[in-house]
Protein backbone atom coordinates (compact mmCIF):
# COMPACT_ATOMS: atom_id res chain seq x y z
CA UNK A 1 0.00 0.00 0.00
CA UNK A 2 1.09 3.70 -0.82
CA UNK A 3 1.45 6.06 1.90
CA UNK A 4 -0.35 8.85 0.58
CA UNK A 5 -1.04 12.24 2.58
CA UNK A 6 -3.30 14.75 1.84
CA UNK A 7 -0.01 16.61 1.00
CA UNK A 8 0.88 14.42 -1.93
CA UNK A 9 -3.00 14.98 -3.55
CA UNK A 10 -2.53 18.63 -3.52
CA UNK A 11 1.19 18.56 -5.04
CA UNK A 12 -0.42 16.67 -7.84
CA UNK A 13 -3.35 18.99 -9.04
CA UNK A 14 -0.68 20.44 -11.89
CA UNK A 15 1.14 17.48 -12.58
CA UNK A 16 -2.17 15.91 -14.86
CA UNK A 17 -1.24 16.27 -18.57
CA UNK A 18 -3.72 17.64 -20.74
CA UNK A 19 -5.54 15.44 -23.25
CA UNK A 20 -8.05 16.17 -26.18
CA UNK A 21 -11.29 14.56 -24.95
CA UNK A 22 -9.80 14.02 -21.18
CA UNK A 23 -11.17 15.03 -17.88
CA UNK A 24 -12.41 18.67 -17.14
CA UNK A 25 -9.25 20.00 -15.36
CA UNK A 26 -11.79 22.28 -13.06
CA UNK A 27 -13.70 19.12 -11.95
CA UNK A 28 -10.64 16.81 -11.03
CA UNK A 29 -9.28 19.61 -9.34
CA UNK A 30 -12.36 20.52 -7.49
CA UNK A 31 -12.52 16.39 -6.56
CA UNK A 32 -9.16 16.48 -5.74
CA UNK A 33 -9.92 19.24 -3.28
CA UNK A 34 -12.92 17.34 -1.81
CA UNK A 35 -10.11 13.92 -1.36
CA UNK A 36 -8.06 16.52 0.17
CA UNK A 37 -10.20 17.62 2.50
CA UNK A 38 -11.74 13.98 3.27
CA UNK A 39 -8.16 13.12 3.80
CA UNK A 40 -7.32 15.55 5.99
CA UNK A 41 -9.98 14.52 8.20
CA UNK A 42 -9.80 11.35 8.10
CA UNK A 43 -6.12 12.10 8.91
CA UNK A 44 -7.03 13.79 12.04
CA UNK A 45 -9.78 11.36 13.01
CA UNK A 46 -7.23 8.48 12.70
CA UNK A 47 -5.01 10.28 14.98
CA UNK A 48 -7.54 11.02 17.50
CA UNK A 49 -8.73 7.19 17.04
CA UNK A 50 -5.02 6.45 17.57
CA UNK A 51 -4.85 8.44 20.20
CA UNK A 52 -7.63 6.80 21.45
CA UNK A 53 -5.98 3.33 21.27
CA UNK A 54 -3.16 4.76 22.59
CA UNK A 55 -5.29 5.72 25.62
CA UNK A 56 -6.81 2.42 25.99
CA UNK A 57 -4.00 0.46 25.48
CA UNK A 58 -2.40 2.28 28.32
CA UNK A 59 -5.88 1.80 30.82
CA UNK A 60 -6.13 -2.14 29.12
CA UNK A 61 -2.37 -2.40 30.30
CA UNK A 62 -3.18 -0.99 33.62
CA UNK A 63 -6.30 -2.99 34.04
CA UNK A 64 -4.19 -6.10 33.46
CA UNK A 65 -1.67 -4.90 35.67
CA UNK A 66 -4.44 -4.11 38.21
CA UNK A 67 -6.34 -7.57 37.62
CA UNK A 68 -3.00 -9.28 38.05
CA UNK A 69 -2.49 -7.65 41.52
CA UNK A 70 -5.76 -8.61 42.30
CA UNK A 71 -5.00 -12.18 41.28
CA UNK A 72 -1.83 -12.57 42.99
CA UNK A 73 -3.73 -10.45 46.09
CA UNK A 74 -6.58 -12.83 45.81
CA UNK A 75 -3.84 -16.12 45.66
CA UNK A 76 -2.07 -14.66 48.53
CA UNK A 77 -4.83 -14.09 50.44
CA UNK A 78 -6.04 -17.78 49.62
CA UNK A 79 -2.33 -18.89 50.65
CA UNK A 80 -2.58 -16.49 54.10
CA UNK A 81 -6.31 -18.27 55.33
CA UNK A 82 -4.91 -21.73 54.46
CA UNK A 83 -1.67 -20.69 56.56
CA UNK A 84 -4.49 -19.24 59.32
CA UNK A 85 -6.51 -22.26 59.29
CA UNK A 86 -3.25 -24.62 59.44
CA UNK A 87 -1.80 -22.55 62.58
CA UNK A 88 -5.29 -22.24 64.02
CA UNK A 89 -5.29 -26.16 63.75
CA UNK A 90 -1.63 -26.58 65.07
CA UNK A 91 -2.27 -23.99 67.93
CA UNK A 92 -6.30 -26.28 68.86
CA UNK A 93 -3.88 -29.76 69.08
CA UNK A 94 -1.39 -28.18 71.18
CA UNK A 95 -4.24 -26.76 73.45
CA UNK A 96 -6.34 -29.62 73.10
CA UNK A 97 -2.68 -32.05 73.92
CA UNK A 98 -1.61 -29.54 76.79
CA UNK A 99 -5.57 -29.94 78.49
CA UNK A 100 -5.48 -33.50 78.15
CA UNK A 101 -2.17 -33.54 79.52
CA UNK A 102 -3.34 -31.24 82.73
CA UNK A 103 -6.62 -33.06 82.95
CA UNK A 104 -4.47 -36.22 83.58
CA UNK A 105 -2.28 -34.56 86.19
CA UNK A 106 -5.35 -33.16 88.08
CA UNK A 107 -6.47 -37.01 87.37
CA UNK A 108 -3.28 -38.21 89.10
CA UNK A 109 -2.92 -35.38 91.84
CA UNK A 110 -6.18 -36.14 92.96
CA UNK A 111 -5.63 -40.24 92.88
CA UNK A 112 -3.07 -39.47 94.86
CA UNK A 113 -4.61 -37.20 97.22
CA UNK A 114 -6.99 -39.62 97.99
CA UNK A 115 -5.03 -42.26 98.26
CA UNK A 116 -3.08 -40.09 101.21
CA UNK A 117 -6.42 -39.29 102.48
CA UNK A 118 -7.36 -42.77 102.61
CA UNK A 119 -4.09 -43.90 104.09
CA UNK A 120 -4.68 -40.69 106.76
CA UNK A 121 -7.80 -42.04 107.82
CA UNK A 122 -6.62 -45.80 108.40
CA UNK A 123 -4.15 -44.48 110.28
CA UNK A 124 -6.75 -42.28 112.38
CA UNK A 125 -9.02 -45.42 112.53
CA UNK A 126 -6.16 -47.36 114.21
CA UNK A 127 -5.55 -44.42 116.36
CA UNK A 128 -9.17 -44.73 117.37
CA UNK A 129 -9.41 -48.65 117.65
CA UNK A 130 -6.11 -48.19 120.67
CA UNK A 131 -7.65 -45.62 122.36
CA UNK A 132 -10.82 -46.94 122.43
CA UNK A 133 -9.10 -49.89 123.80
CA UNK A 134 -6.29 -47.79 126.13
CA UNK A 135 -9.89 -46.04 127.12
CA UNK A 136 -11.86 -49.34 127.95
CA UNK A 137 -9.06 -51.11 129.71
CA UNK A 138 -8.52 -47.74 132.09
CA UNK A 139 -12.32 -47.66 132.75
CA UNK A 140 -12.46 -51.06 133.70
CA UNK A 141 -9.57 -50.48 136.01
CA UNK A 142 -11.06 -47.58 137.39
CA UNK A 143 -14.22 -49.78 137.70
CA UNK A 144 -12.29 -52.44 139.38
CA UNK A 145 -11.29 -49.90 141.59
CA UNK A 146 -14.65 -48.53 142.31
CA UNK A 147 -15.58 -52.05 142.79
CA UNK A 148 -13.36 -52.61 145.43
CA UNK A 149 -13.90 -49.18 146.75
CA UNK A 150 -17.11 -50.29 147.11
CA UNK A 151 -16.27 -53.84 148.62
CA UNK A 152 -13.98 -51.99 151.65
CA UNK A 153 -17.00 -49.67 152.15
CA UNK A 154 -19.40 -52.17 152.12
CA UNK A 155 -17.33 -54.35 154.58
CA UNK A 156 -16.20 -50.97 156.80
CA UNK A 157 -20.16 -50.24 156.74
CA UNK A 158 -20.70 -54.70 158.16
CA UNK A 159 -18.37 -53.93 160.43
CA UNK A 160 -19.55 -50.61 162.19
CA UNK A 161 -22.69 -52.22 162.05
CA UNK A 162 -21.25 -55.57 163.67
CA UNK A 163 -19.88 -53.22 166.37
CA UNK A 164 -22.63 -51.23 167.38
CA UNK A 165 -24.47 -54.49 168.13
CA UNK A 166 -22.24 -55.43 170.49
CA UNK A 167 -22.04 -52.07 172.49
CA UNK A 168 -18.51 -51.15 171.42
CA UNK A 169 -18.21 -47.60 170.64
CA UNK A 170 -18.24 -46.37 166.67
CA UNK A 171 -15.07 -44.62 165.65
CA UNK A 172 -16.42 -41.44 166.01
CA UNK A 173 -18.22 -42.05 169.36
CA UNK A 174 -14.97 -42.53 171.73
CA UNK A 175 -14.78 -38.62 172.41
CA UNK A 176 -18.57 -38.35 173.53
CA UNK A 177 -18.07 -40.56 176.30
Amino acid sequence: MIDLTPLDVRKKKGDFRRVMRGYDPESVDNFLEVVVNRMEELVRENSALAGKVDAMSGSMAEYRDRERAMNEALVSAQQLREDMREQARREADLLLREARAQGERIVADAKRQVSLALEALRRIQGQRVRFLRIFRAMVERQLGEIEQEEGLTATIARLEGETTERGEPAEGDEGAS
